[in-house]
Order: C-alpha cells, then sequence, then structure tokens
C-alpha cells in the first residue's frame, strides 16, 4: 500500500462578495478534487489547536501526525533542519524574511512581506551582505528560498515578542519595536543602511520590482525532540516543497527531502516536476508528502484572480496527474487538503477546521459532492485533532 499527502496550502477561504457570496474553493474549477470527494471520505480536521498561532508550522506539524501542543518549538528551528543547520542548546533559530518597509510621515509601513517575490539568487546576495555586515556575536545568516532565510543567534531569546510580517501588509509595524525586545528591533534597524547600499536594490528598482529594505525577524525556538514516522509506523518516506519549512518538518520526521529544480512556492513553480520525483519516489518508499504553496501566497496578497488561478493550478497540475499516475502503481490511499485558511479578505491565516479527502483506491465511494468548505461542514465529520489525520490515512 502507498500513502500520499496533498496539501494545497491555504486553499480554503470565505464567502468573497466578487463571487457572488461563494468561497474560491466553490467558484474554481476543480473537477479532479470533486471527483475524490464523490469517491472518498470528506470531513473537517482542526490542524490549529486551540490557543495556538494559525501558521504554517503548526498545521503541518499536525498534518504530519505530531501534536503541536506536544512537539512545537517555532518555526525558524524547523527551517534551520531543511537547510541543514543543526542548532547548539543555547542557540535560537529566526526566521529572516527579506521584507520592504516604507515611511509614511512618521510611521513605518510593512509595503511588501515578501519584498517584491525577490529571487532566490539576489536574495542571496543579500543575506552574503548581512553576514559579512552583522554575522558576529554569536549572530550567522544563512540563505533560504525567495524572501524566507535563516538567523541563528546565540544572545537571541527564544522568549521575545515577534511578529509574522504577512499579518501586517498595508500596516504600520514601527510600534512593534518595543524596548522589550530591544536587541531584535536593533538588530533589524542595522540591517537597513546595509540593505540601502546593495547594488542588487538598485537593479531591482530599475527593472520596478520591490528592493529587500529590512529584515523581519520571528518564529523564533529552539531543536524539537520528535520521533521519526519510522519509529513511530515504520514509515519510509520522503517531503516534497518548495519551503524550508515544510522541508524541516519531514526532516524531523525521517522523510527525505527531494529537490524539485523549478519549484519556486509561488504560480510559477514546477508543478509536473513535483508530481513526477512523488510518483518515482513511491517505486521505493511508502509514504510522500507534496505540498504547494501558491494558493497561501494567493491569499496572503488579496488577489482574488491569482488564488482561483493557484486552487485551478493544484486541481489540474498536481491532484489529476497524481491521480493518474497513482493508479497505474496499484493500491494506494490519499489525502487532500489545504493546511489552514487563508482568506483574502484579511491576508492571513485563520484557525478554522479545513476541509480534506481521505481516497481509498479499494474502496471508491459514490456521494456526488464537490471540495468545498462547506460540503465537508455538511458530512458532519470533524477531526478535533487534526494529528489523527495520518493514522486514519495509515489505518492505524
Amino acid at each position: 500500500m502507498k500513502y500520499v499527502i496533498l496539501v494545497g496550502d491555504g486553499m480554503g477561504d470565505y464567502p468573497v462578495p466578487e463571487l457572488g457570496g461563494k468561497t474560491p474553493l466553490q467558484a474554481a474549477h476543480t473537477p479532479h478534487l470533486d471527483e475524490l470527494a464523490r469517491r472518498g471520505e470528506l470531513g473537517c480536521a482542526r490542524t490549529i489547536p486551540p490557543g495556538k498561532e494559525p501558521g504554517s508550522d503548526i498545521a503541518n506539524l499536525a498534518i504530519m501526525g505530531y501534536d503541536p501542543v506536544r512537539y512545537h518549538t517555532g518555526r525558524a528551528p524547523l527551517e534551520a533542519a531543511a537547510l541543514g543547520v543543526d542548532l547548539g542548546p543555547v542557540e535560537v533559530a529566526f526566521r529572516c524574511n527579506l521584507v520592504t518597509l516604507g515611511h509614511q510621515g512618521s510611521d513605518l509601513l510593512m509595503e511588501d512581506y515578501a519584498a517584491g517575490h525577490i529571487t532566490s539568487e539576489e536574495a542571496k546576495e543579500v543575506i552574503t551582505a548581512l553576514e559579512a555586515a552583522l554575522g558576529r556575536d554569536g549572530r550567522h545568516f544563512y540563505p533560504g528560498v525567495s524572501y524566507r532565510h535563516l538567523l541563528v543567534w546565540a544572545q537571541g531569546d527564544a522568549a521575545w515578542r515577534t511578529y509574522p510580517p504577512h499579518d501586517w501588509t498595508g500596516k504600520e509595524v514601527g510600534h512593534l519595536m518595543t524596548p522589550a525586545a530591544k536587541p531584535l528591533w536593533d538588530l533589524v534597524r542595522a540591517s537597513w543602511p546595509v540593505l540601502a547600499g546593495l547594488e542588487v536594490n538598485r537593479r531591482r528598482l530599475a527593472a520596478g520590482n520591490r528592493p529587500a529594505t529590512s529584515i523581519w525577524l520571528w518564529g523564533q525556538g529552539r531543536s524539537p525532540q520528535m520521533p521519526t514516522l519510522g519509529e513511530r509506523f515504520g514509515l519510509a518516506g520522503a517531503v516534497i516543497s518548495a519551503v524550508d519549512l515544510i522541508r524541516g518538518i519531514g526532516k524531523y520526521a525521517g522523510l527525505a527531502s527531494i529537490l524539485v529544480p523549478g519549484a519556486t512556492g509561488f504560480l510559477d513553480t514546477n508543478y509536473a516536476g513535483k508530481v513526477a520525483a512523488a510518483l518515482e519516489a513511491l517505486r521505493d518508499l511508502d509514504l510522500v508528502f507534496v505540498h504547494v504553496e501558491a494558493p497561501d501566497e494567493a491569499g496572503h496578497s488579496g488577489e482574488l484572480q491569482l488564488k482561483l488561478q493557484a486552487i485551478e493550478d493544484f486541481d489540474a497540475k498536481v491532484v489529476g496527474p497524481m491521480v493518474e499516475g497513482l493508479a497505474k502503481q496499484g493500491d494506494y490511499r490519499l489525502l487532500v487538503l489545504c493546511d489552514h485558511l487563508t482568506p483574502l479578505a484579511l491576508r492571513t491565516h485563520t484557525d478554522e477546521p479545513v476541509p480534506f479527502i481521505l481516497y481509498d483506491s479499494r474502496t471508491p465511494k459514490d456521494t456526488p459532492r464537490p471540495y468545498t468548505e462547506a460540503a465537508a461542514q455538511a458530512t458532519g465529520l470533524r477531526l478535533e485533532q487534526g494529528a489523527d489525520l495520518l493514522p486514519r490515512l495509515l489505518e492505524k
């Protein structure tokens, strides 16, 4: 038996007036998802435990079978694992976004949490400059993908209050820089003159792109202690994602990380390459976890047409080809879901239960219904612990 998990990050949403009160999932053309909903088990799962921040780290830990209340220590340590950075006992890892901050009178605005979706190649120039200028006194910067990078800080404090930058798009952020975390905000400010003088930012401005004007530090924590899925269930598996966070969770879970050329985490990602890599991996492995970031990015940007496209691309370029390929390899069980909602109206994550499909190729059902938030709620099937999804997939 082969097991597959397909995650369309942030696909869930609220009713949108421009869509006549439909959600993007209801309005998008998703024949493959709808067919799986007809032939499989449809329900809702709470991937964000009460009281926890509705982040992708929390949600995807749960989807991989780990109770976030027990195992979550912060987002950045998971990303450090993906980058091959082993944290020492006193070291704290921070997510280091490259962002665009702008001054409007006395206000400091978060103009873009992703610095115009800076390319990985451009970002590496920026991180290299930051390491040369500020990488001292127990601090080191490590390049990641696009705007997502890592700071390891021996004198960092895991208890500092930090803020996900995508929650503050278009908002004033200067008031967040409080004395309670003065060393952190001093370091953020220290990045401004470093970035202001970079040639890469001059090139981006000349091309009409937003520059990286600041770092933004958040999601910090120390290394978690987690048993692998091999130890828990006797599984050998792999994770496929453009996002360091997801690959880091996979590493702690004992899953191999498969890097797909052209995987970007946005609408231009290499969907076909991800599917091909997953199907090839399943020839030898038991489980593959495939993560697609694009719907979440569209939700954060608040762009309806991009979110519709991202959902339809997930359906047409991932779900459809994956099901077709799996059918040629034998029996399989497939879990498809979003990790959390990323409503266009809010441009950030929320903690409502997410719709999921669990399909078993051996026992197809026939209950006509679409894959939507409302249809999943209407079934009455609700898992209060998202970490129960994996044992359910594995029939454990």
